[in-house]
């Protein structure tokens, strides 16, 4: 195959490999080469016209278009502009509960919640004690090496905040941190103070709440001869009661799964997310979760969710997470639709409405059940839709922090990074599967080389089930995980 008429209303196609001039596409020869991914217009457009593709209008040519020419962000411009009013018009597609309900091997912790990795987690407060935080978990690893246990990783988790912050930017930093407290991927937490940050310690207990006093504890360094020293006595207490946790069946409707994507490409709509977008409908039919975000990247495809929620508050709560995030480019004085980024023009995207009616493909065709504020934790079982922004390392964060155990990510032009929870890399064409295997777990770009929807999803479901199970991804086996928290106010 070597390109694709997405659907039928379309008035261009994309290039599924490298084309050359004097090529056929669609009866019509290439004016030029084409590079994989981009876009080929199928018929004359006059300036001003629409570019139609997956069936809606991505934006207008600004100069006269011929028939069998490349197209790109040099001629194609957005339609979108500011606030808008919406209406409701439901859309509703019920997914249809599996009748075979699917299990996988995971970690049941005591307040009935399921975790995929059993680690420790060493959380600082507060930048100033990244360091420290560091030097205990280097240092209890080498300890706990060649101990056995059911342990997966100890890891520290450094950032730049929980001081000099105000307002909502304090709020945020308190609110991810004690989210990680509570994640069931975390067989046991240390979380280590200063002593006179903003982040205090004891009001940080009061918004953590209630915890298992021996799989969590925390303390301040200031408060201690040897912060080091201390620190690791409280480890061999928590590693003493997480080590012995085992792994049982655990029914796939325990599952919370982000849907992410970055460093998109042309095929990123036509591979890797319409295979998330299955996966996700999938796992909703067998009662679990999945949360779409990323909300820049809603912009110019909202009205496709909007008209899935289910019911008129659902409605009411997602033109709210539309409009908050388009408010706070203005109040911030930056344009609202100032996307793609150059890696997605260079992968073959013009228009954020292009990005977006790709990107949102990865949630499939659920009804949505709940919409969370950045920050809040699940509580819905079904598609949610989460508040944050596209920034990889701070969407997928956001992602963890709200619960779930593993985020899908999906990407045409490639990143090393991992979240606080294993992040799969799902490469939408087969060159980047090739070129960087040492960062990319599945390979979705064989849907435009012969392989059915069906056989890639079905082999797609086993590789989650078992990294869920345990299996290790490949940003787990460098040793990647990283957590990035959204700022966006004054430093004091």
């Amino acid at each position: 195959m070597d390109y694709i008429r997405i659907n039928p209303a379309d008035n261009v196609a994309v290039a599924l490999r490298d084309l050359k001039a004097g090529m056929l596409v669609e009866g019509v020869a290439l004016k030029t080469d084409v590079p994989q991914g981009h876009k080929i217009v199928l018929v004359p457009l006059a300036s001003g016209q629409n570019v139609i593709k997956y069936g809606s209008p991505i934006g207008h040519v600004t100069r006269p278009v011929e028939a069998g020419e490349w197209i790109d962000h040099n001629c194609v411009k957005t339609n979108l502009e500011g606030l808008l009013d919406y209406s409701y018009d439901p859309a509703k597609v019920e997914i249809e509960p599996a009748e075979e309900k699917r299990t996988f091997r995971g970690f049941r912790r005591g307040d009935g919640s399921v975790g995929i990795r059993n680690q420790i987690w060493i959380i600082p407060t507060v930048g100033c004690v990244n360091g420290v935080c560091q030097e205990m978990a280097a240092r209890f690893k080498e300890e706990i090496s060649g101990l056995g246990g059911n342990v997966d990783a100890v890891v520290a988790f450094p950032h730049n905040y929980g001081c000099s912050q105000l307002g909502e930017d304090h709020e945020n930093t308190r609110k991810i941190l004690a989210d990680m407290v509570h994640h069931p991927n975390a067989g046991g937490v240390l979380v280590v103070s200063l002593g006179c940050e903003n982040n205090q310690l004891e009001a940080f207990k009061e918004l953590v709440g209630q915890v298992d006093q021996s799989r969590v504890r925390m303390f301040k360094t200031q408060a201690v001869e040897d912060e080091v020293e201390y620190g690791l006595g409280l480890l061999r207490e928590i590693y003493s009661v997480c080590s012995k946790d085992e792994r049982t069946d655990v029914p796939v409707s325990e599952l919370k799964v982000g849907l992410k994507c970055g460093g998109s490409d042309g095929l990123s709509g036509i591979t890797a997310n319409p295979l998330l977008g299955e996966f996700s409908d999938w796992i909703v039919a067998q009662g679990g979760t999945t949360v779409l975000t990323e909300v820049p990247e809603m912009f110019g495809a909202e009205t496709i969710l909007m008209n899935r929620c289910q019911d008129e508050e659902t409605f009411s709560k997602t033109v709210h997470l539309i409009n908050d995030f388009k408010s706070y480019f203005m109040k911030n004085g930056q344009p609202v639709y100032e996307n793609p980024s150059p890696g997605n023009k260079a992968g073959g995207i013009s228009t954020l409405e292009e990005k977006s009616l790709g990107c949102t493909q990865k949630c499939g065709k659920s009804i949505v059940r709940g919409v969370l504020s950045y920050g809040e934790r699940l509580s819905v079982k079904g598609l949610n839709l989460l508040s944050a922004p596209g920034n990889d390392l701070v969407a997928s964060t956001a992602l963890a922090a709200s619960g779930c155990q593993i985020v899908l990510f999906t990407t045409g032009r490639g990143t090393p990074f991992g979240s606080f929870v294993p992040t799969m890399k799902i490469s939408t064409n087969t060159r980047l599967f090739e070129h960087k295997h040492g960062w990319i777990d599945f390979n979705a770009g064989v849907l435009v080389q012969g392989e059915s929807m069906e056989e890639v999803l079905n082999r797609f479901v086993e590789r989650v089930l078992a990294v869920a199970g345990g299996e290790p991804l490949k940003s787990e086996l460098s040793g990647i995980r990283e957590l990035a928290i959204f700022k966006s106010g004054v430093t004091l």
